[in-house]
């Protein structure tokens, strides 16, 4: 079982996301906010991050909050993120995987929302299981749960 932290402000996906997580066996906790994000990680490191971009309170605060972990935060360095967001349908500017780098978006993937529940767990097992592989390259079309 893993310590899953999910940061989304879309109260309802994230709790649809922490049951479908909580049913294949892991721990979930979740915040609404980066800030509340940062203090709980600094409580308890997780084993995986699931992080949204965009916030009421600033629509990259995502970005910030992913670049702040691997460069400021010796402790969360390690921290497998799964940058899962909506981004592209607010500003169509075509984020993904391929976007991926140490300075820019130093995320270990990225999925858009919506996600099949099924695809999004899959894809925090295989995070779990092999933390420092690199994402693998997937046409696979992502369908609502």
């Amino acid at each position: 079982m893993a310590y899953v932290l999910i940061v989304d402000d879309d109260l309802d996906f994230a709790n649809t996301t922490a049951v479908a997580l909580r049913g294949a066996g892991h721990e979930v906790n979740m915040e609404s906010n980066v800030d509340g994000a940062l203090e709980n990680m600094n409580r308890r490191r997780p084993d995986l991050l699931i992080l949204d971009v965009m916030f009421s309170e600033d629509i990259s605060a995502g970005f910030v909050l992913a670049r702040a972990m691997r460069h400021h935060h010796e402790h969360l360095k390690g921290v497998p993120i799964l940058m899962l967001t909506a981004v592209n349908t607010r500003f169509p500017l075509g984020f993904g995987r391929r976007d991926i780098d140490d300075e820019w978006l130093p995320v270990s993937d990225f999925l858009e929302k919506p996600v099949e529940l099924k695809h999004l767990v899959r894809r925090v097992e295989e995070l779990l299981g092999s933390r420092s592989s690199a994402p693998e390259e997937e046409n696979e079309t992502d369908a609502t749960a």
